[in-house]
């Protein structure tokens, strides 16, 4: 778990010159920050710890996960590269997020971007864009866990996971899912052996092919959205634009 950090008071915010000069972006904020790393199984921070900052992961995968009250486990979502965490919570992180491989990261004191927000008028838009696509995205998952049975559950995550992870969209599609089968089905409301069962379903109608314990080839993408639930374009270009820079639900 991190420490805050006090941010020294100049009397002002001001951005970055590299910032002035390139336009204002939440990555770019980001990107003046220094670079933690985590080791597999490390915690960027638990839930109920003070919400002090914001987190651009520039490499590897978190699973954002909740304990209920009889002891199970529920995954909220997961973190790609290039995307960011932190930014919907209020006073408290409402999830645990945890380092599922080696991780490399940037946070942003919630204190500095707020006042960065109230010196930058173009920051705002982009905060509120940014939650708003957070907000869809959770809505979007209770359809999926309200709505959809396994076989659809399962290629939806393929699918999303393709997009997310900024997989190249020719064919063969060669996706990486760093998680394991538990994660998958803990995230998907399913149990580890419905999870298996559907993959080598897949398998068998030539939907994908496995290359060990993490890479899935989608070899039938058009087949896969009829199966998850006929993604047309537009909602394929709204999950391409939404959650490449977020995690799937609001922590």
């Amino acid at each position: 778990m991190y420490d805050s950090h006090s941010i020294p008071s100049t009397g002002r915010t001001a951005f970055p010159p590299s910032l002035a000069r390139e336009g204002l972006t939440l990555e770019g904020l980001c990107a003046t920050q220094p670079t933690d790393k985590l080791a597999a199984g490390e915690v960027v921070f638990w839930e109920g710890d003070e919400a002090s900052h914001v987190f651009y992961i520039t490499e590897g995968c978190l699973r954002l996960y909740r304990i209920l009250p009889d002891g199970r486990r529920a995954i909220m979502g997961f973190v790609f590269a290039g995307e960011m965490l932190g930014l919907s919570c209020q006073r408290t992180y409402r999830c645990t997020a945890e380092a599922v491989i080696p991780v490399r990261l940037r946070r942003l004191s919630r204190a500095r971007l707020k006042a960065l927000g109230e010196t930058a008028e173009q920051l705002q838009p982009l905060l509120m864009a940014r939650i708003s696509e957070e907000m869809a995205a959770a809505q979007q998952h209770i359809v999926v866990l309200g709505q959809m049975a396994a076989e659809e559950r399962v290629a939806h995550f393929l699918i999303s996971a393709a997009y997310r992870t900024g997989t190249d969209q020719k064919k063969p599609v060669v996706v990486e899912l760093p998680m394991t089968r538990q994660d998958i089905a803990d995230y998907l409301g399913l149990t580890i052996e419905t999870v298996c069962r559907v993959l080598s379903k897949f398998k068998r109608m030539g939907l994908i092919v496995t290359q060990g314990r993490h890479t899935v080839i989608l070899r039938r993408m058009i087949d896969l959205r009829e199966l998850a639930g006929k993604i047309d374009s537009d909602e394929t270009a709204e999950i391409n634009v939404a959650v490449k820079h977020l995690a799937v639900w609001p922590n």
